[in-house]
């Protein structure tokens, strides 16, 4: 058992809410969206950065991307698994 003071109620702790700012879109150059969108998927380096270790695409909410810059992660994706440059299954 834990020593509590006697003046003090027993009442859980409040938990403290960590705050994160808001995440920056890996795709967007200076701050802004290149027209047209487009991820090259000869870029292995960048793509990797954007699956997990399973070798699957990573979700919008952990990346930081918009939605058009998701459709076009993951369009990158399949075509350079398509053309072996990346595993459809990591070890």
């Amino acid at each position: 058992m834990a020593f509590r003071p006697a003046n003090r109620p027993n009442r859980p702790q409040k938990r403290r809410v960590k705050v994160r700012g808001k995440r920056r879109d890996p795709l967007f150059i200076d701050g802004a969206r290149p027209r047209p969108m487009y991820v090259d998927y000869k870029d292995v380096e960048l793509l990797t950065k954007l699956t997990n270790r399973q070798g699957k695409i990573v979700s919008r909410r952990k990346t930081g991307c918009t939605a058009a810059s998701q459709h076009a992660v993951a369009e990158a994706i399949k075509r350079a698994r398509f053309m072996a440059l990346l595993p459809y299954v990591a070890e």
